[in-house]
């Protein structure tokens, strides 16, 4: 149910992490060229499809993060399951904002080059707030869910 404000935080997460497929994570420069961090690999700007160093894991952790945020969204029935697979959404979400880095200096310390970050390095901690408040508010849910059904 898209009238439900915590589908609406869980949307402007699954946004912000589908972004990170059409932008660069980070940028470096040495001697030899300037090279770029994408979705699944470092890669070289000036080459077509060169790809200096794999990047599989950030892939499939965006990959079963866009899975997950979606299931979550479609489970508005199942307030208490929601919650908690929104936890565990938190948990790849921070892996994610740790992949990037990870591969950053990484790439950096084997091409030998200065690194910068884009602003897509702030993607996976927005997606992570707006799933923590799309918990808050599944939590008042069921909260008014569980009072209703006491006064009965």
């Amino acid at each position: 149910m898209i009238q439900r404000i915590q589908s609406l935080y869980l949307l402007v997460a699954l946004a912000a992490i589908s972004v990170l497929f059409f932008t660069d994570m980070a940028q470096f420069a040495n001697e030899n060229g300037l090279f770029r961090l994408i979705y699944d690999g470092v890669y070289a700007i000036d080459a077509e499809s060169n790809m200096v160093m794999p990047a599989y894991a950030l892939l499939s952790l965006l990959i079963a993060t866009i899975l997950l945020l979606l299931i979550v969204l479609f489970l508005y029935k199942k307030r208490i399951l929601q919650i908690r697979l929104c936890g565990m959404a938190l948990g790849l979400l921070a892996g994610i904002w740790g992949m990037i880095y990870y591969f950053g200096k990484t790439a950096s310390k084997e091409l030998g080059a200065e690194h910068s970050f884009t602003w897509a390095m702030v993607l996976p901690l927005v997606a992570m707030v707006f799933v923590y408040l799309s918990i808050k508010a599944i939590g008042k849910d069921e909260a008014l869910v569980r009072s209703l059904d006491r006064i009965r």
